[in-house]
């Protein structure tokens, strides 16, 4: 088969990755102790190029020829060797799932950047920057790092590399969520984000490790080599391509292999715990100590949906399995409408949201757990779904960050009639709130449509359970749209408000 045209960016897409490690050396080495100021301009400059370079890696992709888009590692050197025949490489994926979340990461990681140079920043009355809070250059430092972590682990060409990355994701987030570390609450939910995720991903560990076991013991002719194939894949460092798995024949030869069951459902544990999966869910709500744009930027494209792309990633092994697929399926119903039922009852607005993101996430896992390799269309939906949840929710939280800088208080009792005060916040939060409640013609409509359209052949018991979820989201994002931007002032903090309009206006 002729190699495709390659581009600059296909034959260097590890550029993208290198310019936030860059800025994470820099600023937290050198700019950092010298300049608060400089910190933000150098963090926000790096990821405005990383984001470039992503769109033009997408572009480039994507106008290959050919009917079906190739799987490509253009970057790959051995990282460790453990034996003759057994070792992990350390690369970079090309393909259409790491393309689409390279360039969610990217973009909603600028975003977050851009909005946090204000949000950082204390105001005077005539709307001049006078003051950085502390640990100003300390936050763009944990940014940049945080950015990385999640490009280096959507890119992984196999799941040794993409554990490590998993658990520098983990880290970074640990310091995002503890960011205000004088706030005993807030070093409280860092300490439990942390030590939940660990537990979660313990188990993704051990199903690693069974798969790297058994696949060297087949490696050396102990199985079959269809099955040989298969597991080295995933644990001798090649690259992820599963196109061979389309095949009936290999599809009942891995059902038959007795321990995959169980290393895929020890994986999904890892995968529930970053994507906040019940029982797994309690560390996210509490992750809400952190800045508002940290929770943008986890609760939207980054940390919570590795779990879902990790699944994705693997799926055509899932489908072979199909006892864990069931697993995945019925666990994201659950969590989806549990979540949901909750949010409905909170009256913090980023709780609110941190509820919603949870019920989004078990959308997509069900989603993924419904599809099958003869019909895809749910895997589709569902990375349909977490590209359109990643910038409604990311609009939906530095909306709510507008609102709280500008009120100083969480509670949506302590809001209302915001719509005249911050017009622009109010206009973008209601184009969010439409999108997420699967109003034509917003994203989420249809999004939300493949997912039910996919549930509706077969699987009666998600869809009905996907429809209901879907009218509970319309109606507790409407409570707290209509509770903080309609009615009048119930606050007297708000009176202040009044007299800010001006900046508030031009910078919210």
């Amino acid at each position: 088969m002729p190699q495709p045209p390659m581009t600059f960016m296909l034959e260097n897409p590890w550029i993208i990755l290198a310019l936030p490690l860059f800025s994470f050396l820099v600023v937290g080495l050198v700019v950092r102790p010298l300049s608060d100021k400089w910190s933000g301009l150098v963090g926000t400059a790096s990821l405005f190029f990383s984001m470039l370079a992503a769109y033009r890696l997408g572009l480039d992709y994507f106008q290959l020829p050919g009917e079906t888009h190739p799987i490509l590692v253009p970057w790959s050197i051995e990282w460790l060797k453990f034996m003759p025949g057994l070792s992990v490489q350390m690369g970079v994926l090309v393909d259409p799932i790491s393309v689409m979340m390279l360039t969610v990461v990217t973009t909603v990681s600028f975003l977050v950047h851009v909005y946090s140079t204000s949000y950082m920043t204390e105001h005077s009355t005539a709307g001049r920057k006078i003051k950085y809070e502390s640990g100003y250059g300390r936050y763009f430092t944990f940014l940049s790092l945080f950015t990385f972590s999640m490009l280096g682990l959507v890119v992984a060409p196999n799941l040794f590399q993409m554990y490590v990355f998993w658990e520098l994701v983990g880290v970074s987030s640990f310091l995002l969520i503890g960011f205000y570390f004088e706030k005993p609450s807030a070093v409280a939910a860092s300490k439990k984000a942390f030590i939940v995720t660990r537990f979660a991903d313990l188990g993704f560990l051990i199903g690693i490790l069974i798969l790297a076991y058994f696949g060297y013991q087949i490696h050396q002719g102990l199985q079959s080599t269809v099955t040989s194939t298969v597991i080295s894949t995933l644990s001798a460092g090649q690259p992820l391509d599963f196109s061979f798995l389309s095949q009936p024949e290999v599809i009942s030869q891995l059902a038959n292999f007795g321990v995959l069951n169980i290393a895929l459902l020890l994986v999904f544990v890892g995968a529930a715990g970053k994507s906040a999966m019940f029982p797994l869910h309690i560390w996210l709500p509490d992750a809400m100590e952190g800045p508002t744009p940290v929770s943008a930027l986890i609760h939207a494209a980054t940390m919570v949906v590795a779990g879902v792309y990790m699944v994705a990633r693997l799926f055509p092994v899932f489908s072979g399995a199909g006892e864990a697929l069931e697993v995945v399926a019925a666990v994201g119903l659950f969590t989806s409408a549990f979540a949901a039922i909750i949010a409905c009852t909170q009256d913090d607005i980023k709780r609110v949201l941190a509820f919603s993101t949870l019920s989004q996430l078990g959308y997509m896992m069900f989603s993924l757990g419904i599809a099958t390799l003869s019909e895809p269309l749910g895997y589709t939906a569902s990375m349909f779904h977490l590209y359109t949840h990643a910038f409604f929710k990311a609009l939906l939280f530095l909306g709510a960050g507008a609102v709280i800088h500008a009120v100083h208080s969480n509670n949506v009792w302590e809001m209302g009639g915001l719509r005249k005060k911050m017009p622009l916040t109010h206009f973008s939060f209601l184009i969010a709130v439409l999108a997420i409640s699967g109003i034509w013609p917003f994203s989420g409509f249809f999004s939300k449509d493949e997912i039910l359209t996919a549930a509706l052949h077969g699987h009666p018991l998600y869809f009905y359970g996907g429809l209901f979820v879907a009218g509970l989201t319309a109606f507790y994002m409407a409570r707290i749209y209509i509770l903080t931007f309609w009615g009048t002032a119930r606050s007297k903090g708000q009176a202040m408000l009044t007299k800010l309009v001006p900046q508030w206006c031009f910078h919210y």
